[in-house]
């Protein structure tokens, strides 16, 4: 049986007074204790061997793992497995040789300063990641807890709230919060000036001015909100596609011939943590698609410059593909040969000549094969008629 030797400990503004007895008693022995400055300050007067977060951090998992036989101690702010280190230490060490201290986190915290139900809240991280990662988030009437990177990032979601009509919307930050320095600021997104500690937790009210962009995270945003040069899959399409594609938390999506990265970017909207990698040879497409990932939320998309199939070959296995463009033989052998069990791929095709490898694909593999059209409303002089989109012939399968 494994026996316990690292404790991760939880700590808030309040130091060592905030804690359980028996996890101070934990810190009180420790022969060495790993954290920030904050945290160390925050347990000043236990007598243990102090060491600083490495640098880089990602040495972090070494420096703990070279403890192992000595009472050590990780202090972390709040909850050491919500938004933060405690995972990335779980997910290196064996679970079994650690045991977790949880203090309030800072969402539990702010939701009681604010009156509102963690149940009706959206909890994000923005702490060291984009900040444009919450632009998905920003819905009529949502409510947001938001851990921040440091004091400019409030401004910075002001700017984002107030670009897309949501400038009315109300803004607090708290910093300190459970300390005796706790401070609140109050504001609206467009007006925001306020100067702010750099650790603080920021709560949204997102309230939408009427033509304020929506943007639901259910896919099929409006084609106009993509930059593209023509070239992409539209709307409707899109959706048809992303349902077939199924986007799930943590999953990777390959989008070979992305294009603008409609597809890609939509699937990383659609779910928490949703990863994609847009494999796209031309430069400008690329430079496209990321610029729409920045402005629609999904700046973590990865693009790479190549074509399949050779350019994939090393790629971390996927959850589901795309192939937009550029079908072939090879490519789907190489596709279907990387997939993981239970993937989605899905292929859509509009020239013929993709269409005839794709029946060909589909009387070998199987799968589910549909054509989807779509008409558009449009003016014929003064009167309005139905201008048919060229259709798409889609093939879907889930391997099994």
């Amino acid at each position: 049986m494994t026996t316990p030797w690292l404790h991760i400990v939880g700590i808030g503004e309040d130091g060592m007074e905030g804690l359980l007895p028996a996890t101070r008693a934990v810190v009180e022995a420790a022969e060495v204790i790993l954290g920030g400055d904050r945290h160390h300050a925050l347990s000043e007067n236990v007598t243990a061997e102090r060491l600083a977060w490495p640098s880089p951090f990602d040495a972090m998992i070494d420096t703990i793992r070279s403890l192992r036989g000595r009472r050590a101690v990780v202090l972390v702010t709040g909850d050491p497995l919500w938004f933060s280190v405690g995972a990335r230490i779980g997910r290196a060490i064996d679970p079994a040789e650690i045991v977790y201290h949880p203090q309030l986190s800072a969402f539990q915290l702010a939701a009681a300063r604010m009156g509102w139900s963690l149940a009706d809240v959206e909890t994000l991280t923005v702490h060291g990641r984009p900040v444009a990662q919450m632009v998905a988030f920003i819905q009529p009437d949502a409510r947001l807890l938001i851990l921040t990177t440091g004091a400019e990032t409030p401004r910075q979601i002001a700017a984002y709230l107030a670009q897309r009509g949501f400038g009315q919307s109300l803004m607090t930050v708290l910093a300190a919060m459970g300390g005796r320095d706790e401070q609140r600021f109050d504001g609206v997104a467009a007006t925001w000036d306020h100067v702010v500690p750099a650790f603080n937790t920021l709560a949204v009210d997102c309230i939408a001015a009427p033509d304020a962009a929506l943007l639901p995270r259910v896919p099929g945003l409006a084609d106009d909100l993509f930059q593209s040069d023509g070239t992409m899959t539209k709307q409707e399409i899109r959706a048809a596609t992303l349902a077939k594609l199924m986007p799930m938390r943590g999953a990777l999506l390959w989008d070979i011939g992305c294009g603008s990265g409609s597809v890609a970017i939509e699937w990383m909207r659609a779910a928490r943590y949703a990863r994609a990698i847009g494999i796209e040879p031309r430069d400008d497409r690329r430079a496209m698609a990321a610029a729409n990932a920045l402005a629609l939320g999904a700046p973590k998309l990865e693009l790479m410059d190549g074509v399949a199939p050779d350019c994939l070959e090393g790629l971390a296995a996927p959850d589901a593909i795309f192939i937009g463009g550029g079908l072939s033989e090879a490519v789907f052998a190489a596709a279907w040969a990387a997939l993981r069990p239970l993937g989605r791929l899905v292929v859509n095709a509009v020239t013929l000549e993709s269409e005839a490898v794709l029946m060909a694909l589909h009387a070998r593999h199987g799968g589910d094969l549909v054509r989807l059209s779509v008409c558009r409303a449009e003016p014929v002089g003064r009167l309005t008629g139905w201008r048919a989109a060229m259709p798409v012939t889609q093939w879907s399968l889930v391997k099994r």
